[in-house]
């Protein structure tokens, strides 16, 4: 894992958009994590953490843009740290603060926990079943998992597949399911939305937050986003979800289903659109 940095747009006409945003509102993103740093001088935050902290307010990379400078500038100290994984954290702090070695120490061992590729590996699992049980609990019938053809046509552009091919109503739908803190790769997602215009198929995302100007692009081509906001831990990592949620705030949780409310507005959308 590592967490610096996020990854920008790419260079066409929606990246433009967002570059071009990003540059106006990067003084006044700067200003704001500065007085975040200021208020809470006796703690130690990491980049992914102060970026899903602020994502409804700004992208993960004008957060992630805004720290560096903050960094360059001197305001706030960095460390990077590498991980038993292999992955490296970026801690940071007030300049202030003179002894963060010890609580430097706590926020690494506790993301070196969940960043484990155990626990890694059941998450990404933990997100495919629990959208399997809500989209089978919806009447949608699964026609293949990890696949990459459908109706006798067949994706050969990449080696990439699709996580579902379900139905309902005689619309086929290809489902990506990506139960992660960051971004998913934008080059991935439009691989995806690509396969599914080549399969002949609807694409849906289920991920725990995009970009707004990425949703455009899925919705622009037919598909959909069912942004949970919450990345999904087994029931049997409930207390290091809960330790994570309370000492780190990331949205985390364990829960045995997605909420019905939550599978409610991917069926209201489906409904409308057939």
């Amino acid at each position: 894992m590592t967490d610096l940095p996020e990854s920008d747009p790419s260079n066409d006409l929606i990246g433009a958009v967002e570059e071009a945003a990003g540059a106006r509102s990067d003084e006044s993103v700067v200003a704001a994590l500065a007085e975040l740093f200021d208020r809470e001088r006796q703690r130690v935050r990491f980049s992914r953490q102060v970026e899903v902290a602020h994502e409804d307010r700004w992208f993960h990379w004008m957060t992630n843009r805004a720290l560096r400078t903050l960094i360059e500038d001197g305001a706030i100290r960095s460390e990077e740290q590498t991980l038993s994984t292999g992955g490296s954290i970026h801690l940071m702090w007030h300049r202030s603060y003179r002894y963060p070695k010890r609580e430097a120490a706590r926020v690494a061992g506790l993301v070196e926990e969940y960043a484990h590729p155990n626990i890694g590996a059941s998450l990404g699992l933990q997100g495919e079943m629990l959208t399997l049980e809500g989209f089978a609990r919806n009447q949608f019938v699964l026609h293949g998992r990890e696949v990459r053809a459908f109706g006798g046509v067949e994706w050969t552009e990449t080696a990439h597949d699709l996580d579902f091919i379900f139905e309902r109503d005689g619309q086929v739908y290809g489902v990506e399911v990506k139960n992660t803190l960051g971004y998913m790769d934008q080059r991935e997602l439009r691989v995806k939305v690509r396969m599914c215009e080549h399969l002949g198929i609807r694409p849906v995302f289920v991920v725990r937050m995009m970009p707004k100007t990425w949703i455009y692009e899925v919705q622009n081509a037919g598909g959909f986003v069912l942004v949970l906001k919450w990345q999904l831990y087994p029931w049997t990592h409930r207390e290091l979800a809960a330790r994570v949620h309370g000492e780190l705030g990331l949205p985390v949780d364990s829960p045995r289903a997605l909420q019905e409310g939550t599978t409610q507005r991917f069926l209201r959308w489906h409904l409308q659109n057939l």
